[in-house]
């Protein structure tokens, strides 16, 4: 084999090697690091406790919450909106990578050089639930109180 040969074999091979290797690199604490799930808006404590105020309208606490689960008015005339979340939350990431004799060479016998495997493995799985109930009560179509309770296993 030409000398000129080597010279353009051995770059193409150390590349297929690096980029199998790079890409299986990835602990499970990275994998794990990386898990969630996305939504446009989550309804969270947090968000009632920022944005729910007294005196607000119904519109507003709409364009905030949405539209709630339960609608009720008592015999006082006070409207009460209530919510009830429950999320899962499932995540799970895996990465697998390996590396098998893609790239060989031919040796100066004629015979093949390479050909050896590897291969490498991690992931993580992660599971969540969440709950949040949520009571608006209305006076006059404004916000008179609020309560709200959210737990997370």
């Amino acid at each position: 084999m030409s000398s000129s040969l080597v010279r353009r074999i051995v770059p193409i091979v150390l590349l297929c090697s690096l980029l199998a290797i790079a890409d299986g690199c990835m602990t499970t604490a990275q994998h794990a690091q990386q898990l969630s799930s996305t939504q446009d808006r989550k309804t969270t404590v947090g968000l009632v406790q920022k944005e729910i105020r007294k005196g607000m309208s119904q519109a507003d606490v709409a364009a905030v919450l949405g539209s709630p689960n339960i609608v009720s008015t008592d015999k006082d005339g006070i409207e009460a909106w209530s919510y009830d979340k429950i999320a899962t939350e499932v995540s799970y990431s895996k990465n697998r990578a390996g590396v098998a004799g893609g790239c060989l060479l031919i040796g100066l016998s004629g015979g093949l050089l390479g050909g050896a495997s590897a291969s490498q493995a991690s992931g993580a799985s992660s599971q969540t639930q969440r709950t949040l109930t949520i009571i608006i009560k209305f006076k006059h179509g404004v916000v008179h109180n609020f309560t709200y309770h959210g737990s997370s296993f």
